[in-house]
């Protein structure tokens, strides 16, 4: 499927929104969050840029998966680390489990379920968790309800996630085309949720 100049304009705006959390959305925490948050907003840059560049055939390769699932393991991460101390170690422990079992399972030809699997549960914990904590700390009054929006961006890095996963692995949920359709949308929204949650949360 061609990409329109739209999908370039709502890439190019997701880079930029993206760019701009890695620049001065994330100063004054800690060294794991901000290691963590740059890396998942610096991927989603690149990965916004080399869209727009080379279109939708990127998406073919098959480092596509592994490339996807560093972004929500690492805003992830950085939640976790900066709102739950408690589950700091064993979470950072999921991310880079969870991260070198997709990437093994990526590079081997294993014809099972198996690396469908491991991608649903490991894009599954991250993205509810990403949906999840910023809800609650939102809710309860922890943090400001616009901190939620993080959340929101959260349930949206989920379902792309998920989505891109299942195209990748030959069983898409829904048709090629209309996850294409869909995806610069969904990403340019998923992006500035996150950058307006964290600034005004």
């Amino acid at each position: 499927m061609k990409m329109t100049s739209i999908d370039r304009l709502l890439l190019l705006l997701m880079g930029l929104l993206a760019g701009y959390q890695v620049a001065v959305g994330i100063d004054g925490l800690g060294t794991v969050p901000i290691t963590a948050y740059t890396i998942g907003f610096g991927v989603l840059l690149v990965a916004g840029l080399l869209m727009v560049i080379l279109g939708f055939e990127v998406l073919d390769s098959p480092i596509v998966v592994i490339v996807s699932t560093i972004i929500p393991l690492s805003i992830s991460l950085g939640l976790v680390w900066e709102h739950l101390a408690s589950y700091r170690t064993s979470y950072l422990l999921f991310t880079l489990i969870g991260f070198a079992a997709v990437s093994f399972t990526r590079s081997l030809p294993i014809k099972n379920k198996l690396p469908t699997i491991i991608i649903a549960i490991v894009h599954g914990v991250a993205g509810m968790t990403i949906f999840l904590l910023p809800s609650i700390l939102a809710a309860n009054g922890t943090m400001n309800p616009l901190f939620a929006l993080v959340g929101l961006g959260g349930a949206m890095i989920g379902l792309g996630g998920l989505l891109l996963s299942f195209l990748k692995a030959g069983k898409p949920i829904v048709p090629r085309e209309t996850i294409l359709k869909i995806l610069p949308g969904l990403l340019m929204l998923m992006t500035a949720c996150f950058v307006a949650g964290f600034k005004f949360g």
